[in-house]
């Protein structure tokens, strides 16, 4: 009987040197910090590994009211000034670290890449911001979307959600309240989305240490956000175990192999699948966690941002 690989045997090269060389730099783990310090390091090391920005004709920083009247930072990309299609984006980092500034350049690229405009949401962080402040912010953003894409010459009935890792959570907990709202949406985009209530899958063993997203991050990121145990079990942090998801819209999925979330994704997919919705998932092989904004160095990155903004074109083409 053939052993199954060893995770790290798994890597591509060009991932693995990536890993070699943060483990080389030696910087202090993000759960051993405070979630200002937390902040600051991810902030600092966002566009390490990225993309050269893409030049776009708009940009276009601006706020709007949530529904307790604090004012959510939002910032607008378009490659020109047409009545444009709309991705409502959410940024990862555990509900506790990642802002519009991190993920710019992925926000830019996606823009660019797939002619069409881009939100992003600055959603309030834990832990001054406990669940459901961060899933109540992505819906009163999509909602206001909804109804005042016009306002911002852009098109509100082609609107499509996506997020990665913990805005991946957000979207798809987004897609299922615009669902039950009757607010149509072309494409939910996925990359890497928290899913699962625990962190009990094989995935979650398997890579539990050394593959960027470690164990002890995921724990510090939700001892951030969560009130209580009992906010595990509530599909807008869990959508695996929503009651039902007939009827939300078509999704984009990538996830990466090495990744502790990888087995909670496909098993969305499947949730997603078996209730009716079609769903395009890709597993960038030999990548991990936070791959999606290390497009200089790994060119699975690349590819999944061309494989995202062709699915963009297609959904908002129909």
């Amino acid at each position: 009987m053939t052993q199954p690989a060893e995770p790290k045997d798994l890597l591509t090269p060009a991932m693995r040197d990536v890993l070699v060389r943060m483990a080389r730099a030696a910087r202090p783990p993000l759960h051993t910090l405070n979630p200002q310090e937390a902040r600051a390091a991810y902030e600092a090391g966002a566009g390490v590994l990225e993309i050269p920005p893409a030049p776009l004709a708009r940009i276009e920083d601006f706020s709007i009211p949530a529904r307790d009247g604090f004012a959510l930072s939002l910032r607008l990309y378009a490659p020109s000034h047409d009545k444009l299609p709309v991705l409502m984006y959410f940024h990862g980092g555990g509900f506790t670290i990642g802002s519009v500034a991190s993920h710019d350049i992925l926000c830019r690229q996606l823009s660019h890449l797939a002619g069409c405009a881009v939100i992003s949401v600055d959603y309030r962080l834990a832990p001054e911001y406990k669940f459901p402040t961060a899933a109540n912010d992505a819906w009163d953003a999509l909602a206001w979307l909804s109804f005042h894409a016009d306002d911002k010459g852009l098109d509100g009935t082609r609107l499509a959600v996506g997020g990665d890792s913990a805005g991946g959570t957000l979207a798809a907990a987004c897609a299922i309240q615009a669902r039950d709202m009757a607010m149509p949406l072309e494409l939910q985009l996925l990359i890497y989305p928290g899913c699962a209530p625990r962190q009990d899958s094989d995935s979650h063993r398997r890579f539990a240490e050394g593959f960027v997203l470690e164990a002890s991050h995921i724990d510090f990121f939700f001892n951030q956000y969560l009130r209580s145990p009992a906010d595990r079990d509530d599909w807008r942090f869990s959508p695996l175990i929503a009651p039902d998801v007939d009827g939300v819209a078509p999704a984009w999925m990538g996830l990466a192999e090495c990744d502790p979330l990888v087995d909670e994704g496909v098993a969305y997919a499947d949730k997603l699948r078996m209730a009716g919705v079609t769903v395009d998932l890709e597993i960038y092989r030999g990548v991990t966690h936070e791959f999606i904004k290390m497009g200089r160095v790994i060119v699975e990155a690349r590819q999944a941002h061309a494989h995202m903004a062709h699915a963009l074109r297609h959904a908002f083409s129909k």
